[in-house]
């Protein structure tokens, strides 16, 4: 007959650790899972937002520059359709350079999670070894 492990025995610790860590597992991945679903939702605001102002400003624009052509329509109506032609290229050009270099900034996506993720690390490190970064 096989001694009986104690409570407090190994097989003990190793599943109460087990449970724990998994636990822990859990819990980051809910936080992990309620960031994208905020950062989703503020990405729809936002593009909502944007195409929104981009729509009245684009009609307000388009009613502008028809109106200064006709105020000009007798003596300067080439002109002025070339300055209003220019600059709408020039902010679109502008706008485009921004929109392509936007990606690069970066993000603040999960920045909850990974300053978790590091305070439990820093919880489990042994107490001799140097921080992680």
């Amino acid at each position: 007959m096989a001694p009986k492990s104690s409570p407090g025995g190994l097989y003990a610790s190793l599943k109460g650790l087990f449970g724990s860590s998994l636990g822990l597992l859990q819990n980051r991945l809910e936080l992990l899972g309620i960031e994208l679903a905020e950062e989703r939702q503020h990405l729809l605001a936002l593009l909502g937002l944007c195409v929104t102002g981009v729509v009245f400003l684009s009609a307000g624009l388009i009613l502008f520059a028809t109106l200064i052509t006709l105020v000009f329509w007798e003596t300067h109506r080439l002109l002025v359709l070339g300055l209003f032609s220019s600059g709408f290229l020039l902010l679109g050009f502008l706008v485009i350079y921004q929109a392509i270099r936007h990606p690069r900034l970066g993000s603040s996506i999960f920045s909850s999670s990974l300053a978790e993720l590091h305070k439990d690390q820093a919880a489990l490190a042994p107490e001799d070894a140097p921080p992680a970064q």
